[in-house]
């Protein structure tokens, strides 16, 4: 698969997520025909700084409910989850059970 048109698959997932929900680079490299391929995903999460319109990156978490990445750039997500009314405690996201989204069953 082209990485352009990956990238571009995820990104457009990504900005399904609901406001306030959040969701993992598994559970869309699985809703997007390519389940082994999460870390391409975190990939292109990574690369989404000057897609338009926006992707809210922020939203997509590691599958144990973590924030991963660098320390500014997990700081900078948990900001912004919070914002939306999402608790994260030790870079974990609380409560992730009841709003996980899941894009096989949710859309």
């Amino acid at each position: 698969m082209n990485q352009d048109l990956f990238f571009e698959q995820v990104w457009d997932l990504t900005r399904e997520i609901p406001k306030g929900r959040v969701t993992s680079y598994g559970a869309i490299a699985k809703a997007i025909g390519a389940p082994n391929l999460s870390r391409m995903v975190a990939r292109a999460i990574g690369a989404c700084g000057n897609a338009r319109p926006p992707v809210p990156y922020h939203r997509v978490i590691s599958s144990n409910g973590t924030l991963s990445g660098d320390p500014s750039s997990t700081q900078k997500r948990q900001q912004l989850l919070e914002h939306e009314g999402v608790e994260v405690r030790n870079l974990k996201i609380q409560n992730l059970k009841k709003i996980f989204w899941d894009p096989l069953n949710d859309l």
